[in-house]
């Protein structure tokens, strides 16, 4: 099966993300940058028992789902930030927060034989790829839905025990 692996190490080469989206239902649509959120909470998320993120937000805008990972309901986000600074690692960056949301449908049933989407032939740095791509832990490539893949190489183990307050 085809999928979209976005390699995060190289999208943190750009400034500003200059990929096109070839998405019809909004006229300037950048899905990437819905899928750069959705490849941080899936990867580099540290999925917080407690969730400082999800509490700081006023309009319950974020939600940890049962499988520890964060969900952004893009109706009630305000692009306030606030789960951004109560994150106590840093890990929800607030340039993955728009308020106009766009959405990647990751070009499902558009494609036509060996088409591209258009995300590849628009990225300066290669950040994404679209292949018959598998996770791999050793390549650090780690499965982040059906259709996405996201490597990097930024490395972390859970502690069991959060640190003690001061």
């Amino acid at each position: 099966m085809k999928r979209l692996l976005i390699d995060l190490d190289a999208c943190s080469q750009c400034d500003e993300c200059g990929m096109l989206c070839s998405y019809t239902q909004h006229h300037y649509n950048n899905g990437i940058t819905n899928l750069r959120e959705f490849a941080h909470f899936a990867i580099v998320c540290r999925r917080c028992d407690d969730a400082p993120c999800v509490a700081s937000c006023p309009w319950e805008a974020l939600e940890m789902q049962e499988t520890k990972m964060l969900k952004r309901y893009m109706m009630r986000c305000t692009s306030c930030k606030s789960c951004s600074r109560a994150c106590p690692f840093g890990v929800i960056y607030p340039e993955t927060i728009p308020f106009v949301i766009s959405r990647c449908d990751f070009c499902l049933g558009r494609l036509r034989g060996d088409e591209l989407p258009i995300c590849l032939q628009s990225c300066a740095h290669g950040g994404i790829k679209y292949a018959d791509l598998e996770e791999n832990e050793e390549e650090s490539v780690f499965k982040a839905s059906d259709y996405l893949l996201v490597k990097t190489d930024y490395k972390w183990d859970r502690v069991k025990e959060p640190p003690k307050k001061r």
